[in-house]
């Protein structure tokens, strides 16, 4: 990691010229370096941690350490933005070290963690996730059932080709600057921002059924989007790649540079589009558009978490019963939806999840039919299942792990499947919507309003204007029945999600999903709500 002296140099290279105060520029930055790989004491720390569970009487018991660096980067119109938030993260540092112990005694769950990362700590700690399980059992109804898991002592990391802490900050500021002068160009433009947000994640897991697991996790995330005013009318069209698990070269490689000029053609476009008329159309979802309507209306609601009521407070439950398993027609035949933790880059992609279960993929719709749900040890059970789908996750050291989705991604139809021209020139009276926008979804994911980023009306077979202020209603199953064709495997595009809250305390992960081109009948359209 840069010093303070290394960082104030960078960014005197890079920015001073730009009028930023030097003050500002120390933003959030630590000195802190990575947590030792490999190091020995966090085994023994464990062993130990793991006997004072069982003399307390604990039937399991993990420990988990964690550290979290993020380092986030924000430009508009070529300075330096060190407030607010653009994109992905803030600019500055950020680094996080703790950990957490889980135990279950008396048949319930206990948790506790602490930032003070040493033996008497660690016992203390473990004492107290005790005494939480203790009190908690006293209005308990029913013992936690766990299911078995094959131990494993390993490690694992992300594959990536560039670390991004070993990239000088003047290079990653001059690549966000380069984008922002290139939109800026159109001048029409009035803001263009560009940020950039890089984590790193390493995490030990140590269970008293004999896992000892080392995990370093990177994560990329990019994003860029132009303002333009137009006779009156302000918009702004967004360049979103995403989040992927890689290193500095998922930034290299999204280009935003190289798509500036059409993103701020595309805002001023934008500023000056009509709205469509509202009732029944056509719709083609691109990629960067139907990673949304996935996430929210298959995705979460096969979370067997919310089906069974664990999870209510935040963003409700789930339409799906258990009944529905093998049952409900979810979709149309066209319809092939799968879970997958082992996706290279998936925003959601590890090694081990946090129950000790290794990476899988598995499917949750087959031709339509709903065949499968996002498990973890603690819920397999309601589905007659005898073994985890590696759903249970943290994003911090004092958070307790749950269940979290995995990547979940729409299989592409088959080679010689109708591409986007030829869903295009299908259609007489529709709309192509691109990228992620405003969504509005009851507490059960069954109806849902959705928005995206751009739109472009199709008239009589051709892609004609630009419009504005669009959005389309769902019901659930009667949007996927309307499936009418999905793209071939070469148009599939990958996009990780910035974030899915969950749970409380809240936690954000990072999920991903991936599709085909989509062509949607008979979707009930109309203007955008506020």
């Amino acid at each position: 990691m840069q010093t303070r002296r290394e960082f104030t140099r960078a960014v005197g290279l890079g920015t001073l010229g730009m009028g930023l105060a030097p003050s500002l520029l120390y933003a959030r930055q630590s000195p802190a370096a990575p947590s030792p790989v490999k190091d020995p004491k966090y085994r023994n720390w464990s062993e130990e941690a793991l006997r004072e569970a069982k003399r307390l009487g604990c039937s399991y018991a993990d420990i988990r350490f964690t550290q979290n660096r993020s380092n986030g980067i924000a430009v508009r119109n070529g300075q330096l933005v060190t407030t607010g938030n653009i994109g992905f993260g803030q600019f500055g540092d950020e680094d996080t070290y703790g950990f957490g112990v889980r135990v279950i005694h008396s048949g319930v769950w206990g948790f506790s963690s602490s930032p003070l990362v040493a033996p008497a700590e660690i016992t203390r700690i473990v004492g107290m996730a005790t005494e939480v399980a203790k009190a908690s059992a006293m209005s308990k109804k029913f013992d936690v059932r766990l299911a078995p898991v094959k131990p494993y002592d390993t490690f694992w990391q992300t594959p990536i080709t560039v670390d991004p802490w070993n990239v000088p900050l003047a290079d990653k500021i001059a690549l966000l600057v380069d984008a922002t002068t290139r939109m800026q160009k159109n001048p029409d433009v009035m803001f263009a921002n560009a940020a950039a947000n890089f984590n790193y994640e390493w995490k030990v897991l140590a269970t008293s059924e004999g896992s000892f697991i080392e995990q370093v996790s990177y994560y990329t995330a990019c994003s860029m989007s132009a303002t333009a005013r137009k006779d009156g009318t302000v918009k702004t069209r967004t360049y979103n790649p995403g989040t992927q698990t890689k290193g500095y070269e998922f930034l290299t490689d999204s280009d935003l540079p190289g798509n500036a000029a059409r993103v701020a053609a595309e805002a001023v476009e934008h500023a000056t589009a009509k709205p469509i008329g509202s009732g029944l159309k056509d719709l083609v979802l691109m990629p960067s558009h139907s990673a949304l309507t996935m996430h929210e209306i298959i995705a979460h609601p096969t979370e067997l978490d919310r089906i069974v009521g664990y999870e209510a407070n935040y963003a409700g439950t789930s339409f799906v019963t258990l009944k529905d398993l093998g049952r409900l027609k979810y979709g149309s035949k066209l319809m092939n939806v799968y879970a997958d933790r082992t996706h290279p880059g998936g925003a959601s992609t590890v090694g081990y999840d946090d129950d000790g279960v290794e990476a899988q993929k598995w499917d949750l719709i087959r031709e339509g039919r709903l065949v499968g749900l996002q498990t973890n040890r603690e819920t397999a059970h309601y589905i007659g299942e005898t073994f985890s789908r590696g759903c249970t996750f943290a994003n911090h050291w004092r958070n307790y792990p749950f269940l979290r989705m995995p990547n979940v991604q729409m299989e592409p139809g088959p080679q010689g499947s109708p591409t986007t021209e030829q869903m295009i020139a299908d259609i007489k009276d529709g709309v192509l919507v691109e990228g992620q926008g405003s969504f509005s979804i009851d507490q059960q994911r069954y109806n849902g309003q959705f928005g995206g980023d751009a739109f472009w009306e199709i008239r009589n077979g051709k892609k004609t204007r630009m419009v504005t202020d669009f959005t389309y209603n769902a019901i659930t199953t009667d949007f996927w029945a309307n499936l009418d064709a999905v793209g071939p495997p070469e148009t599939w595009e990958h996009h990780g999600m910035g974030g899915d809250a969950k749970g409380q305390p809240v936690q954000s992960n990072r999920p991903s999903h991936g599709s085909a081109p989509m062509l949607i009948r008979r979707v009930m359209v109309g203007a955008a709500f506020s």
